[in-house]
């Protein structure tokens, strides 16, 4: 019976992804005969949930959605990220209502009632035992995430009031491709009708989004991912710093963990980072956090500007008395 649960569990998780799968590569993802599997698809649409079934050539099986389902099967591993998930998300933005972070908050208290009974007690411990601390960042509501990734999957046009950085207020008709979080910020990359062009948006900082019903043609993206179109944006202005800390990873990454780094383990005790700064008095502070020796490769102006300040810590410095060598007896 256990086997038979074990196999349910993993059979309904699976399903659960949303996407659709062949019987022989199902199979093989569980670990089970196609007998079996065909078996057990009709234990679940026994249980209540609706499975679609498509036979013979380009067949699948999919678990259907818009309907009314039992309880949400989640494992232990799933409902413990899926609390974690929504703390993490509930500690970010102000807490405003109708903000993200505000529906994270009411659906991490509403999160027991949807899990069988053999998972409540550990939900519901895991929940008493977690503080987050919170990073007050922009609000962004779920209702705008929403209405864009509506319109990014129609290929639909659409309308919206944004501030940009300065405070000016424009009015944008875009294409809307991508949204992409990054750094506790959203952003939205679109194509700019009016401006035909490539463009990104903080999402804080767009005000009424309305889908106008006029569809587009997609365009290729102008980078491999939209997140590094952001990124590069976001770099633009900076100057592309090579470094080498004698530190591990993990202490790098902790110190630098609120900027954007590339970050490559050479081994244990030595780290590769790549980072655009926008001075060096930016790139001075964060390696004095490191507490590690490290080499820079950096453009020449940025070196000599490292260079400069060392001598004044030398000379602002006095030296460090050195202690005699004790008298030689003779």
């Amino acid at each position: 019976m256990a086997d038979v649960t074990g196999r349910m569990l993993s059979l309904l998780s699976t399903l659960q992804s949303g996407r659709s799968f062949a019987g022989d590569e199902l199979a093989r993802r569980l670990g089970v005969s196609p007998r079996t599997l065909r078996r057990d698809v009709e234990r679940l649409r026994g249980y209540g949930y609706p499975v679609d079934t498509q036979p013979g050539p380009g067949g699948y099986y999919r678990l259907a959605a818009g309907r009314t389902m039992p309880p949400l099967v989640l494992d232990d591993d799933e409902a413990i990220a899926t609390l974690l998930g929504l703390a993490a998300l509930a500690a970010t933005g102000t807490a405003t209502y109708g903000a993200l972070d505000e529906a994270a908050t009411r659906t991490y208290g509403k999160l027991e009632q949807f899990l069988p009974a053999r998972l409540r007690p550990r939900v519901a411990a895991v929940r008493a035992s977690l503080e987050t601390g919170r990073h007050e960042t922009p609000p962004v509501t779920a209702e705008q995430l929403g209405l864009l990734a509506d319109a990014i999957a129609d290929a639909e046009v659409v309308t919206f009031t944004y501030t940009d950085a300065h405070g000016a207020r424009s009015r944008r008709r875009v294409e809307p491709y991508r949204q992409v979080h990054h750094l506790l910020r959203w952003y939205l990359l679109a194509w700019d009708v009016d401006r035909a062009d490539w463009r990104v948006f903080r999402l804080d900082r767009v005000d009424g989004p309305v889908r106008t019903g006029t569809r587009y043609a997609p365009r290729p993206l102008p980078a491999e991912s939209a997140l590094e179109y952001l990124r590069r944006g976001l770099g633009r202005a900076g100057q592309r710093v090579n470094l080498v800390v004698e530190a591990p990873a993990h202490r790098v990454l902790d110190a630098l963990r609120y900027h954007d780094v590339e970050v490559d383990a050479v081994g244990d005790r030595r780290t590769r980072i790549v980072v655009s700064v926008d001075s060096w008095q930016w790139l001075l502070l964060n390696l004095a956090f490191l507490d590690a020796d490290f080499t820079i490769d950096a453009p020449p102006h940025l070196t000599a500007a490292c260079r400069t300040f060392a001598h004044r810590l030398l000379t602002a410095t006095p030296p460090t008395p050195t202690t005699p060598d004790p008298p030689r007896r003779s």
